[in-house]
């Protein structure tokens, strides 16, 4: 059951508010906005973003403010009771060699330490460890928000009262096996949601497997949420019908892209993954690119709450000072 009550968000503030949750549980920067619902600590923007990179059976991050959170995630984090009563058991012994991040620490010591303290369980204490074998993660898929995310004149835009942070060309390539609407067929066509702004794609008349292959521009606002992706039937004389939906996890990306900087300055490489799991619509498993000097990631999306459909997106990350 998903959490939208006034009492479970009130519930979930009043802890963030206490004096050991005011910082992050991992490098003490302050005004954590992040959480890990099934750690029950409270993190910030850096800081989460290596959390993310872990996979949530390790740890599963959401937005204290912009998630829905269930019943049992808010319990789990009310019975840890905040940073301090988590850190005192899984910082409980900090080996030599081990030095805890601080807010400015650059991304190298901030994944190393806490890979140490929840994935690999390092400063437990030694009759508290969880044994088990080598972490089949890829190491190199736990980035983390750089200096850029903060506001800055050069890297924000306004618009009424919504702060930009970037720009994000969507490019819808194709649908496969896609619902039946009218008699033998369908007239798709894709709405893509983000924020205030929707854009649609061309209609294509009677196909199941159309292909658009066409670009659109959202600006992605700081607290951007998920990106909504419906697919509809177009009917000249009645209303058009859903043939499909998906919810689109745009972090892996930003936060890949964030933490680099300057794609320009790195050859093509893997930087980050938005890994498939039983929560999303992913097929397999999206990874960030760096290719030819800008952050791409391909996503091949089972449509949801329909009875079959495909969709392949490639997304691009574009900072505003490009």
């Amino acid at each position: 059951m998903i959490l939208r009550s006034f009492t479970g968000r009130r519930k979930l503030k009043d802890l963030l508010l206490q004096n050991d949750n005011r910082v992050c549980a991992d490098c003490n920067a302050p005004d954590p906005k992040w959480a890990s619902a099934n750690i029950g600590v409270f993190l910030c923007l850096k800081c989460c973003g290596v959390h993310r990179s872990l996979g949530t059976h390790i740890s599963k991050v959401l937005s204290v403010t912009l998630d829905d959170w269930s019943e049992d995630e808010i319990d789990a984090m009310m019975e840890v009771g905040g940073n301090a009563s988590a850190n005192s058991i899984y910082e409980s012994y900090i080996p030599q060699g081990y030095t805890k991040p601080g807010p400015d620490a650059g991304h190298d010591q901030r994944a190393k330490f806490i890979r140490a303290k929840y994935e690999f369980q390092e400063f437990l204490k030694p009759s508290l460890r969880i044994v088990s074998g080598k972490s089949s993660l890829e190491s190199n898929s736990a980035k983390s928000f750089m200096d850029s995310f903060k506001s800055t004149s050069s890297s924000q835009r306004m618009e009424g009262m919504v702060e930009f942070i970037g720009m994000l060309k969507v490019k819808v390539i194709k649908g496969t096996d896609l619902a039946i609407r009218d008699i033998k067929s369908s007239d798709p066509y894709v709405i893509l949601s983000l924020g205030q702004q929707t854009v649609q794609t061309t209609i294509i008349r009677s196909n199941l497997n159309p292909v658009w292959n066409e670009e659109y521009m959202l600006s992605v606002p700081e607290h951007y949420g998920q990106m909504k992706l419906k697919v509809y039937d177009h009917d000249t004389f009645s209303a058009d019908d859903i043939m499909g939906e998906a919810d689109i996890d745009l972090q892996p990306l930003i936060t890949s892209a964030m933490a680099f900087g300057d794609a320009g300055m790195f050859g093509d490489m893997q930087i980050g993954k938005w890994l498939k799991s039983e929560d999303n619509p992913l097929i397999e498993d999206s990874t960030v690119n760096i290719v030819d000097g800008k952050v791409k990631q391909m996503m091949s999306l089972k449509l949801q709450n329909v009875e079959s459909g495909l969709l392949d997106l490639e997304l691009e990350w574009i900072p505003l000072d490009q």
